[in-house]
């Protein structure tokens, strides 16, 4: 009897047969990497293959000197005994699944996804497959998005209401993903300027270099110091939040923009005026759906609410188990989510 094709072990998900690991956390010769976030693209490693539409993003995170080969979706490698290929995710801008073929037998490392509609990344595709690796970020049914162009709308008027009233509209919102999907969706008519914090702008640089259409910003660290910032809109990282960056901004209103909105509390927690339901993550009908596309008996669930969704799965008949990673429930960045 063969053996697993893909294990995790204390480096990373590991295929023995293609010897490379998936997102490995610890140094490895060969990295195959599903997208940029931090928890996925790691340094250190000898050399990495990703999707040729994150190379640009990979290359900011890992510096200019990372041994990094650029994969074009659908077109396959060989590694040893398997077959490799990457696939659209819909995560962020050249996020990828990975597909997997031994004699036959395919797996799929989904790496972080979702079905939504997203102008700044490839849409997601299903790819079918024996086991599929699967993230439960949002693996309980509470979790289920509204339709994004709604939410924009919604981050507009509330824009538009601060303007009116002489405020800063600050938006707090994860630097890579969800920040350009945000400005990518934001109507066509804005009540005043967009101003980038610098984690966020490089990023959307980033973005704009890839053909990705976003409107005119500035950098909150190039505005004239007597700069006001009335009827602007200021997007910013989570850690910037009460940081003596934000003293420079008189009577901001304030807005975070995430899946963890869904439920009713977490915007009082954070202390924030507005929650906005925007989610890069699958969510729960989406990753239903996603299971069901797949074809897939056996599925392995990694990151967040794992076991649920693994009790879930067992009691449709199919096969399903956590898999141990270096990231559970509450690991990991939350609010890249």
């Amino acid at each position: 009897m063969q053996s697993a094709l893909i294990q995790p072990t204390d480096r990373g998900l590991y295929c023995a047969d293609g010897d490379f690991y998936i997102d490995p956390w610890r140094p490895v010769e060969r990295a195959l990497i599903t997208h940029a976030h931090a928890d996925h693209a790691r340094s250190g490693h000898a050399r990495y293959w990703a999707a040729r539409d994150g190379l640009g993003l990979l290359h900011r995170r890992l510096g200019n000197k990372a041994a990094l080969t650029g994969v074009d979706y659908n077109a396959p490698l060989q590694f040893g005994r398997v077959r490799v290929s990457f696939h659209p995710a819909g995560h962020v801008l050249g996020s990828a699944q990975i597909r997997v073929e031994r004699d036959g037998e395919v797996w799929v490392a989904s790496g972080d996804y979702k079905r939504d509609t997203d102008p700044t990344c490839r849409a997601f595709e299903p790819v079918p497959c024996d086991t599929f690796i699967t993230e439960a970020t949002f693996a309980l049914p509470a979790y289920r998005w509204p339709d994004a162009a709604t939410v924009a709308a919604d981050i507009h008027a509330w824009w538009q209401e601060n303007a009116a009233n002489g405020r800063t509209t600050m938006l707090f919102c994860y630097a890579l993903g969800k920040a350009q999907r945000v400005l990518a969706q934001l109507p066509a008519d804005p009540p005043g300027p967009i101003y980038l914090h610098g984690a966020v702008a490089p990023l959307t640089e980033d973005y704009r270099r890839a053909g990705i259409a976003l409107p005119d910003t500035r950098t909150v660290g190039e505005a004239p110091a007597a700069e006001d910032y009335a009827s602007s809109l200021v997007i910013a990282p989570p850690s910037a939040a009460g940081s003596t960056w934000m003293r420079r901004f008189r009577r901001p209103a304030t807005g975070f923009a995430s899946g963890w909105m869904r439920i009713r509390g977490n915007r009082r927690r954070r202390g924030h005026d507005r929650g906005f339901v925007l989610s890069d993550h699958v969510d729960w009908p989406g990753l239903l759906q996603t299971i069901d596309d797949t074809g897939a008996r056996q599925i392995l669930t990694t990151h967040g609410r794992a076991d649920e969704l693994v009790r879930y799965l067992r009691e449709r008949g199919l096969t399903a188990r956590p898999l141990a990673t270096l990231y559970g429930a509450g690991d990991g960045d939350e609010d890249n989510a």
